[in-house]
């Protein structure tokens, strides 16, 4: 007989009832898996997908401490959100990407920007080693470096004020009605339009890696199979928008770090 997870709900939120919260976390903890298996879509090997699922973990019991059952917001999408957080927050906590590799992001980044914007669209992998005075391989092998510097998520944060280093997150303007003022509406409407602008001039193979994964909720090797390309292909298209993306958007302080 199928579990009616509204009456689950009911029982933890309402009456306290500690099993119905345990009820809740085994019910939803497939989504923690998920989320890990397609955060991992450019994580290093150094990197184990268990410490994905722990922090994960942690982040679906704070989504179902947190969410509001009587509002009209879907608890997966509430969580994936909450749990991809949590997984990022405890990478960065690990510290687990050089400062040199942060830094080789960085100056890529700035080339992507700076030569798009001399050019008027986007810049191909030869013209971007050009620039950059290195041959196709090794930027071939940069993208591979820098690849995990992008699993930050696009939607993740909205602009703050200058000097805040406090971001926040989309889903913390969801789960409270005080949350939500007339100034961070139209903040994150700007930032969406840009977003939506950005994502229009990648090329075609990325724009299409982009909606996959981030639209239609695909995996690496998911996406692969529809594009038919490897996963390592995949990776690289995904490292490629990602910072096309991050140039175009950094004119918005505080955006995506």
């Amino acid at each position: 007989m199928k579990t009616d997870m509204g009456v689950i709900w009911v029982q933890y939120k309402e009456k306290n009832d500690i099993e119905a919260r345990d009820d809740l976390i085994i019910h939803y903890a497939h989504l923690v898996k998920y989320v890990a298996n397609r955060l991992a879509i450019n994580l290093s090997s150094l990197v184990e997908v268990d410490e994905l699922i722990s922090y994960g973990i942690e982040g679906l019991i704070d989504a179902i401490e947190k969410f509001d059952h009587k509002r009209n917001i879907k608890f997966e999408t509430y969580a994936i959100t909450r749990i991809r957080g949590a997984m990022i927050d405890g990478l960065r906590a690990m510290d687990w990407v050089p400062v040199s590799v942060r830094q080789k992001s960085k100056e890529l980044e700035k080339t992507y920007t700076a030569l798009e914007s001399k050019l008027g669209r986007a810049a191909t992998d030869a013209e971007v080693a050009r620039e950059l005075g290195i041959n196709i391989d090794e930027f071939s092998v940069l993208l591979r470096e820098v690849a995990a510097n992008t699993i930050i998520s696009l939607d993740d944060f909205i602009p703050g004020d200058d000097g805040d280093d406090k971001k926040k997150r989309i889903v913390d303007l969801l789960e409270d009605h005080n949350a939500s003022d007339a100034l961070e509406l139209l903040e994150l409407g700007e930032v969406k339009d840009l977003l939506t602008r950005s994502i229009k001039r990648l090329p075609e193979k990325e724009k299409t890696v982009v909606h996959l994964y981030y639209y239609e909720g695909l995996t690496l090797k998911e996406i692969g199979m529809v594009l038919g390309l490897s996963e390592s292909r995949i990776s690289q298209l995904h490292t490629k928008a990602i910072l096309r993306l991050r140039g175009s958007l950094s004119k918005k302080k505080n955006l995506v770090i």
